[in-house]
């Protein structure tokens, strides 16, 4: 019976890169030099880094094309806010900023309410220099007047009319107070207020000119956030809030969660470093582990500098993406190492590096492809901030095999190089070979292999799992 072959794939791929290995274990400086300038020159696609800055929560979280925005639409078309300022008409939560001031006692007597008007005129003389903008010039209008609070037109803004005037709840002369006083106590005929513990101002802001409106809100923000204490003189609570607010937390989060990010990084990339340490001085992987944790950091780089100069928005999600490159990375450094460690030691470099391609290249390519396949289907998501993320993410995954294959390769020849001289890994100074005398001086000597197979000795970590962490399932 004829045999059936399953290898018609792996096999003039694995030749494949056997060839293209002995090419960059003959010409390892091209190939290590190259990576670098192109990596140098996409890099410069950061330039653009605060341009395509896409961190505006409703385009990046909400589906494109969805429903609800189809259904905004309608309601902007048949019900246009044009002409006199109306807070039932606008077709989204409006651009304004917002104070509540709360209190444990009655906040309608004189002295609560003059206090209540005060933080109203400090709202209302908020301005910006440069340009020069106002709340008066910035305003939502009611005719030729700025849009006002019922609770406080109700009382003329006079503080000594509160005790005087009867205000009903929830309606009060055809005004809606529902959502300026808070728990209210009605008197016993169920209509006029008797008491309340809160009051909720507005100041809407015209919706067509968005930039100078971001500024007012802007700074007032920075006004109300620089008071030394939220208590007014007769502890009343002041609380703010804003139409920007949601946008200016969402903005300051990276700046909260990097130094965290920093954290976790370095430790990966030390402990990656460090799973490659060896006794020996000269078999010793350090540099190794180093160029290959560089190799992914050039991947980040060079795939984020492309897509900055294509115009691919940036969105807050693609911060998290350089984790899952050093993931993507350290594994296929790891893999091409074992794989080198296996060669013959006394076999030349182009040999030893073609043998390594060989046995480890179809491995890391097969996975290259299925992870920036699936990465790429994420584009077809209807969330910007899921289509952001998977193309930088599976760009990057591109990037950081092609430059395993050519950055990294190229080092580990050149390490091999120093390797076949039997050269310190720090000092390339040329190190005696050990023998049963001299084998324990681990300063003095250095390029121990096993003589059987004539491969390198394992490292402590591979010996660690073969000898102890095995085992102890197989008990």
């Amino acid at each position: 019976m004829r045999s059936c072959k399953t290898n018609c794939i792996e096999k003039p791929l694995s030749l494949g890169f056997k060839k293209y290995g002995h090419c960059v274990g003959k010409y390892p400086w091209w190939f290590l030099i190259l990576p670098l300038i192109i990596a140098g020159g996409l890099g410069g696609g950061f330039y653009f880094l605060h341009d395509r800055e896409a961190n505006d929560i409703e385009d990046q979280f909400t589906p494109q094309n969805g429903p609800a925005k189809a259904e905004r639409t309608f309601v902007k078309n048949n019900f246009p806010t044009s002409g006199d300022f109306s807070q039932l008409r606008l077709y989204t939560d409006g651009t304004y900023a917002s104070l509540i001031i709360t209190s444990e006692a009655n906040i309608l007597d004189v002295e609560a309410f003059q206090e209540v008007i005060d933080l109203d005129g400090k709202v209302k003389n908020i301005t910006v220099e440069d340009p020069f903008l106002s709340y008066e010039s910035l305003c939502a209008r009611t005719g030729p007047e700025c849009a006002t609070n019922a609770i406080l037109e109700a009382v003329n803004y006079n503080a000594s009319e509160i005790l005087s005037t009867s205000l009903s709840y929830p309606f009060n002369n055809g005004t809606f107070l529902g959502t300026q006083v808070g728990e209210v106590t009605l008197k016993s005929d169920g209509q006029i207020i008797e008491s309340a513990n809160a009051i909720r101002l507005f100041y809407f802001l015209q919706e067509n000119t968005t930039r100078e409106t971001d500024q007012w809100l802007l700074a007032f923000l920075k006004v109300f956030s620089e008071e030394s204490s939220c208590k007014t003189g007769r502890q009343l609570s002041v609380s703010y809030f804003t139409s920007v607010s949601r946008q200016e937390e969402f903005k300051k989060s990276p700046t909260t969660v990097l130094p965290f990010f920093s954290v976790t990084y370095c430790l990966a990339i030390i402990i990656s470093i460090l799973s490659c340490l060896r006794l020996d001085c000269v078999r010793n992987k350090v540099w190794v582990a180093t160029f290959g944790v560089l190799s992914a950091g050039l991947a980040v780089l060079s795939s984020f500098g492309l897509l900055l100069l294509c115009g691919m928005p940036f969105a807050m999600t693609v911060a998290t993406s350089p984790f899952l490159i050093l993931g993507v990375g350290v594994d296929d450094m790891f893999i091409m190492i074992s794989c080198w460690q296996k060669t013959k030691v006394h076999d030349k470099v182009e040999k030893r590096l073609a043998k390594t391609y060989e046995e480890a290249a179809v491995s890391i390519t097969i996975t290259t492809l299925t992870d920036v396949l699936a990465f790429y289907i994420g584009l077809m998501s209807p969330f910007p901030s899921v289509q952001s993320f998977c193309m930088y993410t599976g760009t990057a995954i591109l990037f950081c095999y092609i430059y395993n294959i050519t950055f990294f390769g190229a080092f580990l020849a050149l390490n091999g190089r120093r390797e076949r001289s039997n050269r310190h890994w720090l000092t390339c100074m040329v190190m005696a070979p050990p023998d049963s005398d001299s084998k324990s001086n681990m300063c003095s000597v250095g390029g121990a292999y096993d003589p059987e197979t004539e491969a390198e000795e394992e490292m402590p970590v591979n010996l660690f799992f073969k000898n102890h962490y095995g085992p102890f399932f197989n008990q």
